[in-house]
């Protein structure tokens, strides 16, 4: 099936459809400022230089440091900058749902600033089951809208019936949950996607899980890597798909860009799909 290397977010912003998750541009476990700053202002110069001009990060990853190297290093009409609150870090690292509105509301304050823009191109809760009912949560995401601060509103992590929930209350552009070749429990997210128009952000996208083999003997089939395959079959498989591999390392960055461009055949695409 032949699918459109672009998709437009909510009517209006119209990105190529690989991506560039910013969550490695971090310390170790996510957690504070990367070794080398140097190199990685590097790698976010290079993805665009590469054409990738649609980059997901959250305030959770460093907390704050993925946003402001971002906010550092790239000028506002260069990329689409998708950013995420409701998700925060103790001291052990754990990930903890966090929705309450005020806190939203406040860390769309402190993602503006990091990112040096005015409003924020697409902000998403980055999960719900924090102790505030997602209906709040997402209200406090309108209210942002409303009054300026961001553009578009996106969930992460959703069900269809929180989905539809959500949609009661804001127009809801993407949705951003695990996916990929090997793991497809959200397929029914997916669909829903497809039908309202949503893009669906599959993170961990390169993940193979028990297709590895089969991953791995279609690359070979295609001269590509199975990462490269992995990603090429998930913008194959639905046009509003908007995979956003990550990684610190520049030549994992041009092998996934290059999968924009790999080609699978019927049968290689027939073979990934069916045996899921």
């Amino acid at each position: 099936m032949d699918q459109s290397d672009t998709f437009t977010i909510g009517g209006d912003t119209t990105v190529n459809r690989l991506g560039f998750g910013a969550m490695r541009v971090t310390g170790p476990g996510v957690i504070g400022p990367p070794e080398d700053e140097a190199a990685a202002r590097d790698l976010l110069r290079h993805a665009v230089e590469l054409g990738v001009d649609f980059i997901d990060t959250a305030d959770s990853y460093g907390p704050g440091v993925s946003e402001r190297l971002i906010g550092e290093t790239l000028e506002p009409e260069e990329a689409v900058v998708a950013t995420k609150a409701g998700l925060l870090r103790n001291r052990e690292g754990e990930w903890l749902p966090h929705g309450d509105p005020d806190y939203i509301r406040n860390q769309a304050l402190v993602s503006r600033d990091r990112l040096g823009v005015e409003t924020i191109d697409l902000y998403q809760l980055h999960t719900p089951g924090s102790e505030t009912p997602l209906e709040e949560s997402v209200q406090a995401l309108a209210e942002c809208k409303d009054d300026g601060l961001i553009e578009h509103v996106g969930l992460s992590n959703v069900s269809v019936d929180q989905l539809e929930r959500a949609r009661d209350h804001v127009e809801v552009v993407t949705v951003q949950n695990r996916y990929n070749v090997g793991y497809r429990e959200d397929e029914d997210v997916l669909q829903a996607c497809e039908a309202y128009g949503i893009g669906f952000m599959p993170w961990y996208p390169i993940g193979a899980g028990s297709l590895g083999e089969t991953v791995a003997e279609v690359a070979e089939s295609h001269e590509a890597t199975p990462q490269q395959v992995a990603l090429a079959w998930l913008l194959e498989h639905s046009g509003v798909t908007l995979p956003i591999p990550g990684t610190s390392d520049p030549a994992h960055l041009e092998e996934n860009v290059a999968a924009a461009g790999l080609d699978l055949s019927t049968a290689a695409y027939n073979r990934l799909t069916d045996l899921a």
